[in-house]
């Protein structure tokens, strides 16, 4: 600070004999030029941050002015102490404040001034503004006129700087000042000091006032201009405009900014015309944002009203004689023009809007015209203002370089404009503030240009740039976070559908297909979790490229490569974008989601092994109910409607090659979604979705009947058709109130109606659904047989019922679920004292188990194997038992192993009837096989029943012996009864049979081995040689020599 204390000293010696502290305005011409050329060194000198030291110079100097005099000592201790400018400002002179105004004027400070000014605390403020304004309106100068008007506009552009240190010292500095001084005890008379008030307010008020004052004195058309612009954007931004108006859009922003500076680019005489362009921006932002913090008193605002209406009826003939000529549009003309076009905007909106008075209105109409008539007459200055090739390019890139106001949405404007793109000052912006691209609009607008301008009809840039720009975008995408990620996604699939970057930029990204496939030859070898967040991130750049190709060879993956679906499908997860549906493909159709539409090409129909399935079946539940790790967020991809609509519905035919493991998926479905608290089946339109399986059940009824390639799911398939639509009705009787009633009735009927299309009987499985609403209806010679009530049952007739076939159709129902079987054989009509009654039912019994075994499913031979015993048990079923495997009576207790024996020879029986020359055509190849395997099931369960009954034994309390010797000879009339089945067989179906005798034969002699004493070895001699008899029939050579050798060895 020695350059200041010297510029003072210098004109100290000029002014002498009178001190600094009387100088009046008319000296300053003569003594204030070495103050004036001491600042200037000051700022020259400083290499860096030349602004901040000129601030520093003239915060001293104003402390210093400010400063009490005389000072007492106790005050000049304190400010020694805490006064970090009373060290420098003690070594200057005694001043007044016409040096600081005037050293402010020279140096054409006037922003710095109202910082300095605004940092004040309010009562020195608005006096220290006073004694500015007083200053000027004395012996006013044109310099005075520029510098006022100048400061009233850096006002208004003002907006404070919380964060400078240096204001904050200055106004701790005026504060303590301020306390120790009986100058700035009471705040000048005109003004009521109000806290609550904004501090601009009051001030603009009195720069009102000194206008009106000094206003003879405005003599220069700009200054003129000046005035004008000034009082117009005064009254704008602090009277009219709504206290919190929506800012003008980025591009008409740029467009402002852009046109303010081509007009100081050809203005010569403008301060910022030599300025850099950065410089520029900065200083176009402040007069083109100019906010309001506070309104206008309705006092002042009229005033200033019908001040500047008396203005431009004065001047205005002057100046527009001044925008019309030939001389060209300088910054000032502009200014005036701009800031009157949208002063009349917002004056006619605030005349439609406001509540005024008559006197009032009048006002406000009489300037709205006025100021009208003034803009027609001056319309082409604006008009015909346009801009500087390439500026608003200029422009954008150097806010996003300094990261001004508004720097956020001119990167979206730089991302959007295709004219900027790719050339070098475009892409060195972008390499240089990358980190303000990573938004996900941002990633995705650029992308969006740099596919229309690849593939536009315009010179395309060169295949290296357009790489460069390409990888730069996918660096930003690559950082996002992966919400973010999904955002982008999201708009690539919206814009670019299915294939997403690949058709128009595949060609700038280098090595897809390398990545595609190294990536997931890792993930198939290290599917962890541990992996999972840098798997996503690579499935994420694999995604935008080419969405299709990425989602179809994690499809694909999952199915084929053994444990990774449950991975893939949390990777998937990560990817709720993926649940994306074509704008063309909404309408009447079915709506195919992205995921769906990916699976159904990949992997839907093309499955080689059970492996496979399973994969398939575990990686859509994964989908549809994802498990959630931790840190990543996941969403479900798959909705439980949308898998049966797109998986199921379409393939509930028997004929369908693809119905098996849709069945297995609707059952998957069904259980994993059966607990969610909406009703999800109310969107796939439940009851049609009843009739499907109902349809698909009648065709079990003909099932042998249809020709094998109509027959692509397995009569055991039928169970998991009968547990589904039991679940299903479950589930919907369960939210039978989310109908309206009249619609659940309508629906009950509609149902009801279409089931009398197919079989009775599977009409008849919705009993407990239809419970209520209608009967149940079986074949009237039902009712021959049981005692069915009326209110609950009702006759029908069905073909192929006639007399004699009640006993049939109450098989048929026995089939159906055990409760019903429990019901029938509560209801059914047998005398059990009549022989002859129990006969006939017996018979009827036999020919009814061969008309409905061959079309049973496991479950209903099951039901029925049940049945069979409780008949047997009370005594209803009479099954006498033959001796024609038995060579001599044997002198044992048969009686705990009756019913096996008495199953045994029924199901010979039932064997030898559909083996006999009326039935045998009855029966495809793989008919036969599936009644062996019924057979097979129920001579298992007979093993397990005779095996629990001798371990079990003694039958009776106090019996002393065991039951091995009559266990192992009901073991020999099992196998002699297997034996003679499989002889009545075709070979190829056997296979169970042959396997099942062996293990007759095994636990045979597992149980003669473990009891020696109970057999003579004469007697295990001739029950050796007669198995063998029995084994000697059996064809073909390789089962006869295997039974023959196992007998052997006992």
């Amino acid at each position: 600070m020695t350059i200041l204390h010297g510029g003072f000293l210098l004109a100290e010696q000029l002014f002498r004999p009178k001190a600094l502290a009387e100088l009046t305005k008319s000296d300053w011409e003569h003594v204030g030029q070495p103050i004036v050329e001491a600042l200037q060194e000051i700022s020259a000198a400083a290499c860096t941050q030349p602004f901040v030291w000129r601030k520093k110079a003239l915060i001293i100097i104003w402390a210093k002015v400010l400063q009490p005099y005389p000072a007492t000592t106790s005050d000049t201790e304190t400010w020694w102490q805490e006064d970090v400018f009373f060290s420098v400002g003690n070594m200057l002179p005694t001043i007044n404040h016409t040096v600081l105004f005037e050293l402010l004027k020279s140096l054409e400070a006037s922003g710095l001034f109202v910082q300095l000014l605004m940092a004040l605390p309010t009562t020195i403020c608005r006096a220290e503004l006073e004694r500015f304004l007083e200053h000027t309106a004395l012996d006013t100068s044109s310099k005075d006129v520029a510098f006022f008007l100048d400061m009233w506009w850096e006002m208004m552009k003002h907006t404070g700087d919380q964060q400078d240190p240096l204001l904050s010292q200055f106004r701790t500095m005026a504060h303590k000042y301020l306390s120790s001084s009986d100058e700035f005890c009471h705040p000048p008379k005109r003004f009521k000091s109000d806290p609550d008030v904004c501090p601009t307010m009051p001030l603009l008020a009195m720069l009102l006032n000194a206008l009106k004052q000094i206003q003879k004195k405005i003599l220069c058309p700009a200054m003129k201009c000046c005035a004008l612009a000034n009082l117009a954007d005064m009254l704008t931004a602090f009277a009219l405009v709504e206290e919190d108006p929506q800012e003008v859009s980025a591009t008409v922003y740029l467009d402002k900014l852009a046109t303010v500076i081509t007009v100081w680019n050809s203005d010569t005489q403008n301060p910022y015309h030599q300025q850099a362009l950065a410089e520029k921006v900065k200083e176009a932002e402040r007069g083109v944002s100019l906010n309001s913090l506070a309104r206008l008193p309705t006092e002042t605002l009229f005033v200033a009203f019908e001040y500047l209406q008396c203005l431009l009826c004065e001047w205005g003939e002057e100046l527009q004689a001044l925008l019309n000529g030939s001389q060209g549009t300088n910054y000032e003309s502009y200014r005036l023009c701009e800031s009157l076009t949208s002063f009349s905007q917002n004056l006619k909106l605030y005349l439609d809007t406001a509540t005024l008075s008559k006197e009032e209105r009048q006002v406000v109409s009489e300037l709205a015209d006025c100021v009208k008539g003034f803009l027609q007459k001056t319309s082409q200055v604006l008009k015909g203002q346009g801009t500087e090739k390439d500026i608003a390019a200029s422009i954008a890139m150097a806010i996003i370089e300094q990261k001004m106001d508004r720097h956020m949405e001119m990167c979206y404007v730089f991302a959007s404009e295709k004219q900027w793109a790719f050339s070098d000052e475009w892409l060195a912006c972008l390499v240089n503030n990358k980190a303000l691209f990573r938004e996900p609009s941002l990633v995705l607008k650029l992308l969006e240009t740099v596919t229309d301008v690849v593939t536009s009809d315009r010179a395309v840039p060169a295949a290296a740039r357009i790489k460069q720009v390409v990888d730069l975008i996918l660096e930003c995408y690559a950082d996002l976070s992966l919400p973010d990620k999904n955002k982008v996604l999201a708009g690539i699939l919206r814009s670019w559908g299915r294939q997403g970057l690949s058709e128009k930029l595949l060609a700038y990204v280098e090595g897809f297909q390398d990545s595609l496939n190294t990536t997931f030859n890792q993930l198939a070898q290290s599917a962890s979790e541990q992996g999972l967040a840098n798997a996503v991130g690579s499935v994420a750049r694999l995604l935008i490229l080419h969405p299709e190709i990425t989602v179809k060879k994690m499809c694909s993956t999952a199915v084929l490569h053994l444990g990774t679906h449950k991975f893939l499908a949390q990777i998937l997860s990560a990817f709720p974008a993926l649940r994306f549906t074509r704008e063309q493909d909404l309408g009447p159709a079915p709506v195919t989601t992205f995921v769906v539409a990916c699976l159904k090409e990949t992997v839907w129909g093309s499955f080689s092994t059970p492996k496979e399935e399973k994969q398939f079946l575990e990686f859509l539940s994964c989908l549809m109910c994802p498990v959630k790790p931790q840190g990543i967020p996941v969403a479900a991809l798959l909705e439980p409607d949308e898998v049966l609509k797109e998986f199921v519905l379409p393939f509930l035919m028997l004929d369908a090659e693809e119905v098996d493991l849709s069945l297995k998926l609707f059952t998957q479905t069904l259980e994993a979604h059966s607990g969610l608290e909406e009703y999800w089946l109310q969107t796939c339109f439940p009851f049609p979705l009843i009739f499907s399986l109902c349809q698909l059940l009648d065709c079990f009824s003909k099932y042998w009947q249809l020709p094998r390639e109509k027959r692509r799911l397995p009569l055991d398939g039928k169970d998991l058709v009968i547990h589904i639509l039991a679940r299903l009705c479950e589930i919907v009787l369960a939210n039978a109130e989310t109908f309206a009633p009249d619609t659940w009735t309508k629906s009950l009927s509609w149902l009801h109606r279409k089931l009398e299309q197919l079989d009775w009987t599977v009409g008849l499985r919705l009993k407990h659904f239809f419970e209520g609403h209608f009967k149940c209806e079986v074949p009237a010679t039902l009712f021959e047989i049981c005692k069915l009530s009326e209110g609950e049952w009702t006759s029908q007739p069905h073909p192929g019922y006639g007399p004699g076939t009640g006993l049939l159709a109450w098989m048929e129902c026995c089939c159906l679920s055990s409760s019903i079987c429990s019901q029938m054989l509560a209801l059914l009509v047998v005398d059990v004292g009549n022989p002859e009654e129990v006969r006939l039912f017996s018979k009827g019994f036999l020919v009814a188990l061969v008309q409905v075994m061959p079309w049973c499913s496991p479950q209903e031979w099951q039901y029925l194997h049940q049945l069979t015993r409780r008949l047997l048990e009370q005594q209803l079923l009479h099954v006498p038992y033959s001796l024609e495997y038995v060579q001599f009576v044997p002198l044992l207790n048969l009686k705990p192993f009756a019913q096996e024996l008495q199953l045994s020879v029924l199901f010979l029986r039932v064997f030898q009837f559909l083996c006999s020359q009326s039935c045998r055509n009855w029966l495809p190849l793989d008919g036969w096989s599936h009644v062996v395997k019924l057979l097979g099931h129920s001579l298992t369960n007979l093993l397990d029943s005779v095996r629990l009954i001798q371990s079990v034994g003694p039958w009776n309390e106090g019996q002393e012996q065991d039951l091995t010797q009559e266990a192992l000879f009901v073991y020999t009339q099992l196998f002699c009864h297997v034996l003679h089945i499989m002889a009545m067989l075709h070979q190829e179906v056997c296979d169970p049979l042959y396997v099942l005798a062996l293990e007759i034969l095994t636990c045979y002699e597992t149980l003669s081995k473990a009891n020696p004493s109970v057999s003579s070895l004469l007697q295990k001699v001739n029950e050796q040689r007669f198995l063998k008899s029995i084994a000697e029939n059996i064809t073909p050579e390789e089962r006869r020599h295997t039974l023959l050798q196992k007998i052997s060895n006992f």
